[in-house]
């Protein structure tokens, strides 16, 4: 229980940290400060937060899981895209969204949609549609923490347990926090785990008596030496990650912080150094799962990769609960908190337990996201804050943020999929395919709302398509976010060019 109390400790100190952020603005009340921290985040915050937020459970515990089953390629597959798309999307449409919510007072991106294509009910399409693809990804923050706090006690926590103690504590700081008190513990929570990856690298590596000897035995070894090339993935497959990283600047969280900044210039070195931070963070955990394949004398880890190879030559007729437990078996979401508990002294596999969580808990952004555009996007938008005003809006923001946390944590319970599967499927493809929204409302003036809900209803379908057909929109060989993200170009052009573009005064407004 030693790693597990210095984690607790860790868990304490981000909720104080939270709450102190409150108190500090305790008396304003005020939805601004509340959901954007007053539009004053300062530089370094800035980029801390927004790069934590974007880096999840996924980052730390599910890259290292994909690369235990896949090899090095995981590496390739989403860090070297994320690192040239991310920062280049950034400076093109994070600017102009800051730009543009300075100006005319925006919070969430809807309104921002709402005002450009002077639509009303359509903005709430496109917001009920971006709650329920970022649904999937707050799940996975719990998920995460329960496998992390899990394999960190090597059972002594269970699943359901460490799950609902990290849910209870970000909704804790969130509720009190807002985005002040988010933005805070994700600059915290940033530092220390872009120094956990080196450090577990290094324990680990020491651990297993060197990583030169773990890859010659992988190498060896017909079965593992694919690891370590890209033989098994083809090109189109390799490709197809590419439009994954157009999801982050169509994440509503990542869009909402872009307007937390307090100068414009404040994006220039975000780009510059996002690229770094993505290598310092996934690089390690790449590796380190990778090199999970080759500790067999670890019994946890050699447990999976029988049950791995049990899945493999399964026969067709395998009762689908039994190959739903083998697959749970051979997951390898878990491999580091494995490692670390096989190789680090105790303290030290807490302290750097400690780091993963912070990785895993970076799911409070999402939430405090889903809360702002409720309050803005719904309650405000439907006249809840011109009848009851702001105080009651902040608190309607804060119930959300329980209601949501706690449909999470249930869903979280009896989620069938792998974190970096789950997050592939729905969040990232989903939000992927949005993203011609955001490009034609800020570059396109021929854009129009019905292209927009044209664009918002076939990514819905495509979602469900792929929900229960995962291979229909696999065409040629290629991922779903592929077709799914051509299609929603074609339609809002399509679209947009049949129908009634917006007003002059509208076009106007926006440089037009």
């Amino acid at each position: 229980m030693i790693p597990a109390l210095i984690v607790f400790a860790y868990l304490a100190v981000i909720l104080y940290i939270g709450i102190f952020a409150w108190r500090g603005v305790r008396g304003q009340g005020a939805a601004e400060e509340y959901f954007l921290a007053g539009r004053s985040l300062g530089p370094i915050v800035f980029l801390l937060s927004l790069f934590g937020t974007n880096m999840t459970a996924f980052t730390i515990l599910g890259s290292a899981g994909h690369a235990f089953a896949n090899g090095i390629v995981t590496f390739s597959l989403m860090a070297s895209a994320s690192a040239l798309v991310i920062p280049l999307t950034l400076f093109f449409i994070g600017t102009r969204l800051w730009a543009l919510g300075k100006q005319f007072g925006f919070i969430t991106p809807v309104q921002m949609l709402r005002d450009r294509w002077e639509c009303g009910h359509i903005g709430t399409v496109i917001f009920a549609l971006q709650a329920g693809l970022l649904v999937p990804y707050i799940i996975i923050g719990v998920m995460g923490g329960g496998t992390a706090l899990r394999a960190i006690t090597g059972g002594v926590i269970p699943y359901w347990f460490g799950g609902g103690i990290v849910a209870l504590v970000v909704m804790g700081y969130v509720f009190f926090g807002g985005m002040r008190g988010t933005a805070l513990v994700n600059a915290f929570q940033t530092t220390l785990f872009l120094s956990f990856g080196v450090a577990a690298f290094v324990v680990i590596g020491q651990g297993i008596g060197g990583f030169p000897s773990a890859m010659e035995s992988l190498l060896a070894d017909p079965d593992t030496g694919p690891l370590l090339t890209r033989e098994r993935i083809s090109p189109l497959y390799y490709f197809s990650y590419t439009f994954i990283p157009l999801s982050t600047i169509a994440f509503p969280h990542i869009a909402i912080f872009c307007l937390t900044a307090r100068r414009l210039a404040q994006f220039k070195g975000t780009v510059v150094l996002y690229p770094l931070c993505i290598m310092a963070i996934w690089l390690p955990c790449v590796f380190l799962g990778v090199a999970a394949n080759a500790m067999t004398g670890t019994p946890a880890i050699a447990q999976k990769l029988e049950a791995r190879q049990a899945l493999a030559i399964a026969p067709a007729e395998m009762p689908a609960a039994d190959r739903e437990a083998l697959r749970r078996q051979a997951a390898g979401d878990d491999v580091i908190p494995v490692m670390l508990e096989a190789f680090a002294p105790l303290w030290l596999a807490g302290l750097l337990g400690a780091g993963i969580m912070a990785a895993v808990m970076a799911s409070d952004s999402q939430i405090l996201a889903l809360s702002t555009m409720f309050t803005e996007d719904v309650f405000t938008y439907y006249g809840g804050t011109a009848r009851f005003g702001e105080a009651v809006q902040v608190q309607t923001g804060r119930a959300f943020v329980v209601i949501l946390t706690v449909a999470a944590y249930i869903i979280a319970l009896g989620a069938p999929q792998s974190i970096f599967d789950l997050a592939v499927q729905y969040a990232f493809s989903g939000f992927a395919a949005l993203s011609p929204l955001l490009v034609a409302a800020l570059f396109w003036k021929r854009s129009t709302k019905w292209g927009a809900l044209a664009v918002a209803l076939w990514v819905l379908l495509a979602v469900i398509l792929n929900a229960r057909a995962p291979g229909l929109l696999a065409w040629f060989g290629l991922l779903p976010v592929v077709p799914m993200t051509v299609v929603s170009c074609v339609l809002m052009i399509l679209v947009s060019l049949a129908t009634p573009p917006p007003s002059a005064a509208t076009l106007a407004r926006y440089g037009w």
